[in-house]
C-alpha cells in the first residue's frame, strides 16, 4: 500500500514560526525559563551554604565574588526569577480555580505578573540594602 495519499491530506503541526507571539505564549515560555534559571540559582545558594560551613576565609571568597558588580547583577536575576516564577505560579493556581479565562482577565493577570515581578523585585532590593 501506498502512503502518498495519506501524506498529503494530513494537517501540517503549527510552530513558533506560524504563531503570532501573543503575551500569555511569551508569559508560558518565560515561566519554563525562570523556572529553569531557578536550578542555577539553587546551585548557587548552596555553594554560599557550602562556603559558610567551610570557614570564614572561604566564605569571604565567595561573598566578594557575589558582592561584585557581576554577582549582584546575577543574584538580582535570581530574586527577579525567583518573584516572576511564584507570581506566574500564583496566575496558574487562579487559572487552577477556573477563574480569569476570560480575554481581559488572561491579558490583565500576565501584565500584572510582568509589573508585579520588577516592582517586587526592586523593593526586595532596597528593603535588603536598607536592612544590611
Amino acid at each position: 500500500m501506498s502512503d502518498v495519499g495519506m501524506k498529503n491530506s494530513r494537517p501540517l503541526s503549527p510552530h513558533l514560526q506560524i504563531y503570532k507571539p501573543i503575551l500569555t505564549m511569551v508569559m508560558s515560555i518565560l515561566h519554563r525559563i525562570t523556572g529553569a534559571a531557578l536550578y542555577f540559582g539553587t546551585i548557587l545558594l548552596a555553594w554560599w551554604l557550602v562556603a559558610a560551613a567551610a570557614g570564614p576565609d572561604y566564605f569571604e571568597f565567595v561573598n566578594e565574588l557575589y558582592g561584585s558588580i557581576l554577582g549582584r547583577l546575577v543574584l538580582f536575576g535570581f530574586t527577579w526569577a525567583l518573584v516572576h516564577h511564584m507570581l506566574g505560579g500564583m496566575r496558574h493556581f487562579i487559572w487552577d480555580m477556573g477563574h480569569g479565562f476570560g480575554t481581559e482577565a488572561r491579558e490583565w493577570l500576565a501584565r500584572a505578573t510582568i509589573a508585579g515581578s520588577v516592582i517586587l523585585t526592586i523593593l526586595l532590593w532596597i528593603v535588603g540594602y536598607a536592612v544590611r
